[in-house]
């Protein structure tokens, strides 16, 4: 029977995908994630109240940093020369900051990791910033909604958020 984990082989044994002969495409993943917390917590957020800055602002560039860094933080992903980064914040919610990060590559490999991580470190980064004043803030359905390019084709989750970029 083969394999049909593409990180292990026959025996088992963990592996880089080798991309080598995929045609460069393309890509396109979007992800998203909520932090939920106290709605007085998320009232300073929205009005830049807390002492260590702007959280959103922070959030959306460790967010970026993160997505680039990728290849670096999961082991056997493909270091990937990314095209865009976007993360947008919405507020569903008197309590829940809603993450939502689109990132686009041309590459021979797709950037859904690349979405995840920029949604996870954001979310991270929001949680860090507020601890001091809400210790039970949680991060939530951090999922993929989207991707595009490359052999498998066009993944959209149902009921997905508009997201970055749209």
């Amino acid at each position: 029977m083969p394999n049909d984990l593409t990180h292990f082989d026959d025996s088992g044994a963990s592996r880089m995908v080798d991309v080598g002969d995929k045609p460069v495409s393309a890509r396109l993943a979007r992800a998203s994630g909520r932090v939920v917390m106290q709605p007085a917590t998320l009232a300073r957020i929205q009005q830049r109240g807390m002492a260590k800055g702007d959280v959103l602002e922070v959030a959306r560039l460790a967010g970026i940093m993160a997505a680039k860094r990728t290849g670096d933080l999961i082991p056997l992903c493909h270091p990937l020369p990314v095209d865009a980064v976007t993360i947008d914040f919405s507020y569903p919610d008197d309590r829940t900051v809603l993450i939502a990060a689109e990132v686009r590559v041309t590459a021979k490999t797709g950037v859904e990791m690349e979405a995840l991580t920029a949604v996870s470190v954001a979310a991270l980064t929001i949680y860090d910033m507020c601890k001091s004043i809400d210790r039970g803030i949680c991060i939530q359905d951090v999922r993929l909604d989207e991707k595009s390019g490359g052999k498998s084709g066009h993944f959209v989750r149902e009921g997905a958020p508009q997201s970055a970029g749209k």
